[in-house]
């Protein structure tokens, strides 16, 4: 079997060097108004049909008309990812595709349309069936508006340089009986059919333009410069215009390179050795590239950057100039070079080129950097050297990127299509976890099948259109094993992978051992014997041998261990090993890291930093904080912070024990089970502990880019405190409340809403409350805030108002809120706001209520960060009738729900602005968490 398939890719090859396959191809003459940004396009496309399906209809991609508003499904992808700047975008900066007229070459008017759902791909519709492997020719006519790059980095910018991406129309790729319809998301996988193209540009004399097609030499008329480029079978291509080329070509006997990424301090010539190199490299793994030039630009890598090496100054960088040009080089190399030449469909199949580009790059580096660590020059610091992170191989930073998603159950199947990837996937995880997938294969085989199979594919891909399915028959057609595992594990399903010894028997001469897999899941995996860190042994245990029983020569091994470089993308590495020496298999030491580190299997890791903590009763709090924390999660985490109040000149502080229960195929995707406890003052000359046991129950819905989020929260708060002489509040010293709340959330950056309900149970009172929040980003750029709160007492016993609702600034019984200080009633801690029960601003006379309350805030941008606000509300007390309170004024919101300022106006109280000791009235709201304000930044992320 295996010969016969290698022979029919000889004949392939000889047929591709004879013929080129049929395809489309299209002529455009193109005019580039600069003052404008605007490309006045006549453009004439003859489409074969290369299918075996009579076609009434043909799809035309057009992306540039996904930037044309604020409603197209890549305007939503930036809601959804809390990117601002397009919705808030002038009108002069978006793009679109516009004046669009198609006819036949006779002259008739072919009709078309486009959906308001889907505005960025046109469907043509045929005036007769087009026949299987016939052609049609049909004349276009229309004007290409350029957007600004700062959405995409694919536009115009205010330099004069325009990178232009995506700009015409061209035929779907046709695959299964139907055209492929890919709405544009930023996501570079566009699904265009292979054409060859001819293309006359004319454009301002003083601009000169690079690009990957192939061109004549300009001629130069007056004021203008017309260019002549063409280009065979291609998907895709690139322009970019700007007053001077920042572009360098190094070409060697394969292919010329054209690039301007960044690297001042390397020469010409350090450059041209690095791109032979991997160009040289890449041939040989794969093949060679199929076109006479290829573009790698900053642009590109600045859309998929090669992470940690892009989050730190060049000043601080671990790593030589060399090395970063060389890694930067060769990850955006790889990636043009898959996208251009292997004509898959990017979308539904990417996980194959992510799968290539990473596998390729780890390749590189065991070849050329074996030795180079994760953290580069930083692991030779004597200071740093206890930390794990510094210890790790540069290769194995892949796995525990991926594993940082897993843990937080937020991994998704690596053949997930492209675009129902959340972004920390799409950028990240998946991309690191397929190119481990196919390593992993590799390593399985311990043979050269899988750089055999991808070269066979890459040749395959030449002659005809290639999917998925070619790629698995390839490698299958190269093994005798049973690789089924493969795809239906490893690629199309999320299971996780873990194993452990389940019994380990030991002689003078042998080692007897059993392997348990945890998960079930089908899986080879690796054992290996080791002797002081040296590897003397090492085996596959294949999937049906898992589970069995094994007898090995001692050979002085002192500890066996599964998976020991990671070829498995396992879950937990911690179980995967036994000491054959010592009474304790297991017994791993103690090790105290400073501030953070990744997980390390053989050590019980204790981090600990210096905290400090203020509260006006406290005073300046430092401390030490000792956690487990490291940047995966743990199924147990504990977090004890004791620290000293410099103020009250005692201990205090605050600890939390937490088990985290994941459910892989469950809406309800987290089960976290904790204890907390805090010791604070809450005034001048009183303490108070707050105990608190709670679950809370995480939800999630079945579309993981979906920014709903529902939680079930069940909690007893158990609250002891000492009695004061300043503040005299009636209320008890020690009380305990049962809670339980549900939230459920959706937000994104024009639209959010939150409802939350909440019920407390205690021996004195019983309450129920209610609350809507919604905000929206109108299409003018204005924004309301709405937010409504209901709560009534089902019953209420108290004698004093410490359990009421309150109108502006709650008591905080429960001890939620972060008060600077919280027992205050005059001077700048007392104005403090938090938005919380009524969420008033003003301080109305009786701001209690101890039967129920409703109220409604509402607040509508004026200017930028600069909004009026407004308050109303009925609260009822027992005894009295129920009474209507109002305020209003001006709210800058300049961090919303971060940093915020409130300037009353008018109220109950009346002319509040007119009032004496004004600045008293002011209310603000900060937060110095740096947790809070990090969240801030992580939501586009997960």
């Amino acid at each position: 079997m295996k010969s016969i398939y290698k022979i029919f890719l000889f004949i392939l090859v000889l047929l591709t060097s004879i013929k080129q396959q049929a395809q489309h191809h299209s002529k455009m003459t193109v005019a580039l108004n600069t003052e404008n940004k605007t490309l006045l396009i006549k453009q004439e496309i003859t489409f074969f049909n290369e299918s075996n399906d009579t076609l009434k209809s043909i799809v035309l991609n057009d992306w540039n008309n996904a930037y044309s508003n604020k409603n197209t499904p890549l305007a939503k992808r930036f809601s959804d990812e809390f990117y601002r700047g397009f919705h808030l975008a002038k009108e002069e900066e978006r793009g679109s595709t516009s004046n669009l007229i198609i006819t036949t070459t006779n002259q008739q008017f072919l009709s078309w349309n486009k959906t308001e759902e889907n505005p960025d791909y046109v469907v043509l519709q045929l005036q007769e069936p087009l026949l299987p492997h016939q052609k049609i020719t049909f004349h276009l006519s229309y004007l290409s508006k350029i957007p600004s790059d700062k959405f995409t980095k694919y536009g115009y910018n205010n330099n004069g340089i325009l990178h232009l991406k995506n700009w015409y129309l061209t035929p779907a790729r046709y695959e299964n009986h139907a055209f492929v319809t890919n709405s544009n998301n930023n996501l570079d996988d566009i699904a265009n059919a292979l054409s060859d193209f001819e293309i006359e540009l004319t454009t301002p004399a003083a601009l000169e333009v690079t690009s990957d097609l192939n061109v004549s030499k300009a001629i130069v008329d007056k004021d203008l410069k017309n260019y002549t480029f063409s280009g065979r079978n291609r998907t895709d291509f690139s322009m970019i215009l700007e007053p001077k080329s920042s572009f360098e070509s190094y070409k060697n006997a394969s292919v010329e390179v054209l690039t301007d990424l960044k690297n001042n301090k390397l020469d010409g010539i350090q450059k041209a050795i690095v791109i032979d190199l991997i160009v040289t490299y890449v041939n040989n793994l794969i093949g060679k590239y199929p076109n006479d030039k290829i573009l790698v630009t900053q642009t590109n890598y600045d859309r998929n950057p090669f992470y940690g090496l892009n989050q730190l100054p060049s000043f601080l960088s671990p790593f030589p100039d060399e090395f970063i040009f060389e890694i930067k080089f060769l990850k955006t190399y790889l990636n043009e070079y898959l996208k251009t030449s292997l004509h898959l469909d990017p979308r539904k199949d990417n996980w194959i080129y992510d799968g290539i580009q990473v596998y390729t790059m780890m390749k590189y580096m065991d070849e050329h950097h074996p030795n180079t660590k994760m953290m580069g020059s930083a692991s030779n610091i004597r200071l740093l050297k206890s930390f794990n992170l510094t210890n790790i191989d540069f290769n194995g930073q892949y796995s525990y990127f991926y594993m940082l998603m897993a843990r937080k159950n937020l991994d998704q199947p690596v053949s997930s299509p492209k675009n129902t990837l959340i972004k920390f996937n799409e950028q990240i995880a998946s991309k690191y976890r397929a190119g481990l997938s196919i390593r992993f294969l590799d390593d399985y085989f311990q043979n050269n099948t899988v750089p055999n199979s991808i070269k066979q594919f890459y040749v395959l891909n030449k002659a005809q259109q290639v999917a998925r399915c070619d790629f698995e028959h390839v490698l299958k057609s190269n093994t005798t094993k049973d690789i089924s595992w493969f795809f239906n594990t490893i690629i199309d399903s999320r299971d996780i992978i873990d194993f452990k010894f389940s019994t380990v028997v030991k002689t003078k001469d042998s080692i007897t051992f059993s392997v348990k897999n945890r998960t079930g899941a089908p899986i080879p995996i690796p054992i290996y014997g080791t002797k002081k860190g040296e590897i003397v042994f090492k085996q596959w245990l294949d999937i049906e041998e898992c589970d069995s029983t094994f007898t090995i020569a001692r050979n002085s091994i002192d500890k066996i261990i599964l998976n020991l470089k990671n070829e498995v993308p396992e879950y937990n590495l911690r179980n995967n090993w036994k000491k054959i020496e010592g009474f304790f298999p297991n017994n791993r030491p103690l090790k105290f890291v400073f501030m953070k580190d990744l997980e390390d299997p053989y050590y019980n890791q204790v981090l600990y930093v210096p905290s400090i903590y203020y509260n006006l009763y406290d005073g300046v709090t430092p401390g030490i904080r000792l956690h487990n924390k490291t940047i995966l999660e743990k199924p147990f985490i504990f977090d004890v912070n004791p620290s000293y109040s410099t103020k009250s000149k005692n201990l205090s502080g605050s600890a939390v024990f937490v088990v985290n229960q994941n459910f892989r195929n469950s809406t309800l995707y987290n089960a976290r089970y904790s204890i907390s406890g805090s010791y604070f003052h809450y005034a001048e000359d009183a303490a108070y502990l707050r105990l608190n046991p709670s679950l809370q129950l995480r939800i999630r819905e079945p579309n993981f880019r979906d920014n709903r989020k529902q939680l079930f929260s069940f909690r007893q708060v158990i609250v002891n405190k000492e009695k004061s002489a300043l503040v005299i509040d009636n209320s008890p010293e020690n009380y305990s409340v049962f809670d339980a709340r549900y939230i459920n959330t959706k937000t994104e950056v024009t639209n959010h809403f939150n409802i939350m309900t909440d019920l407390q149970i205690s021996g004195k009172f019983g309450k129920i409350t209610g609350e809507i929040e919604y905000r929206k980003l109108f299409e003018n750029n204005r924004q309301i805030n709405l937010r409504f709160y209901a709560g009534t007492f089902l019953y209420n016993k108290t004698q004093s108002d410490f359990f009421s609702f309150a109108l502006d600034r709650p008591t905080d019984y429960l001890f939620d809120y972060n008060y600077f200080g919280r027992s205050e009633s005059t001077g700048l801690f007392s104005q403090q706001y938090i938005v919380a029960e009524g969420g008033f601003k003003s301080k109305i006379a009786t701001p209690f209520a101890n039967r129920w309350i409703t109220s409604l805030n509402a607040s509508y941008s004026i200017w930028n960060w600069i909004e009026a606000y407004g308050d109303i509300g009925l609260i009822k007390n027992a005894d009295t009738k129920g009474r209507f309170v109002y305020d209003s004024g001006i709210r800058l919101n300049l961090v919303t729900d971060y940093f915020e300022l409130y300037f009353p106006i008018y109220s109950n109280n009346g002319w509040e602005i007119a009032q004496d000791n004004y600045n008293e009235k002011i209310r603000f709201i900060v937060t110095f968490s740096p947790k809070t304000l990090i969240n801030l930044f992580n939501r586009k992320w997960f």
